[in-house]
């Protein structure tokens, strides 16, 4: 598994659960924000007693308070035991560049834990270790490219209103893994329409791109229900995507899945195969993801392995009602 750069974004909402209310175990990548920065001391039991705010410390005037309460709205609104307070909105030496800090926990847990970034001057994006977007719908550009060019085989609702879209590499043992869970969060949500886009790692993964390439003619020769019967196969069979046994393990899966392996397997030579994956790594490296398994959820993009599917469930619920 190769780390994202961009999606530590979800993790933003991990990293404070982890102190203030171990719920999840957040990835020893984790790199946005790095927070929670300390831990304040809380009474032994009972809800967690925020201090009181200082006016003083509310010196510049973007972003407002209701566009970080918006944005943290959007990131940790799926939970409902957890609370934040916004402490300072503070200028900075840099001339439209605020800090922002915030202190957050879980409503029967008195431990607190402290976040801070910075705003840019355009109040589209923060700093903490990486640039990641901001504001009150930090989603909607990653959403709307989604629509327009998340163009691989699909499955569930025609209706895009609630859109799934992963990011996988067939020699990726943690995408063999998130299978189940794609699985579930569409047996759970009917209504969710699902795209799978191809990021083959080659670096690391030696028969990845030959997967790809037979996934993509599968798809083209027999349709979707054939791909995602053959994608399930080279899944299962993945010990088999070796150097020596890649062509007969995806040969396999193809005749499989209904179609004729020798159409399959001349189709992946060809330059419109190579350009349907190239289109699909190009989406990716448009949303800065590089870690597969990575899932979006109406734009919000998750490292599978950084939540349980309990929480996984909580936010595709609730993207869907934010986003109607």
């Amino acid at each position: 598994m190769q780390l994202s750069v961009f999606f530590r974004n979800t993790l933003f909402a991990i990293a404070i659960i982890a102190i203030a209310a171990p719920m999840l175990h957040s990835q020893t990548t984790e790199e946005v924000p790095a927070a929670p920065s300390s831990v304040a001391a809380a009474p032994a039991a009972g809800p967690p007693q925020f201090p009181v705010v200082d006016p003083a410390n509310f010196t510049s005037e973007t972003p407002s308070k209701d566009t970080v309460n918006a944005f943290l709205h959007e990131f940790w609104g799926y939970d409902p035991d957890r609370v934040w307070q916004i402490q300072a909105i503070q200028k900075t030496a840099a001339p439209g560049v605020s800090k922002v800090t915030v202190l957050a926990a879980q409503k029967t847990n008195p431990q607190i834990g402290t976040l801070q970034f910075f705003t840019t001057p355009d109040g589209q994006h923060l700093i903490s270790n990486d640039v990641l977007p901001f504001g009150a719908r930090p989603f909607d550009a990653a959403h709307k490219t989604l629509v327009a060019e998340a163009n691989g085989p699909s499955r569930g609702a025609a209706s895009k209103d609630l859109l799934l879209v992963e990011f996988a590499d067939f020699q990726c043992p943690h995408c063999k893994a998130a299978q189940p869970t794609v699985q579930r969060l569409l047996q759970d949500f009917p209504n969710a329409h699902f795209v799978f886009e191809n990021l083959p790692l080659p670096t690391i993964h030696s028969e990845a791109m030959k997967a790809a390439l037979y996934s993509v003619c599968v798809a083209k020769l027999n349709g979707n229900d054939a791909f995602f019967k053959f994608a399930d196969l080279v899944f299962q069979n993945q010990e088999g995507l070796t150097p020596q046994t890649s062509d007969s393990t995806l040969n396999d899966a193809a005749t499989k899945a209904g179609a004729d392996a020798a159409k399959v397997g001349s189709c992946s030579l060809t330059p419109d195969a190579k350009a349907a994956v190239d289109a699909s790594m190009k989406l990716a490296q448009t949303l800065n993801v590089n870690e597969t398994p990575t899932l979006f959820i109406n734009g919000r993009g998750i490292p599978m392995g950084a939540a349980p599917y309990e929480t996984l469930q909580k936010i595709v619920a609730f993207q869907s009602k934010e986003d109607k």
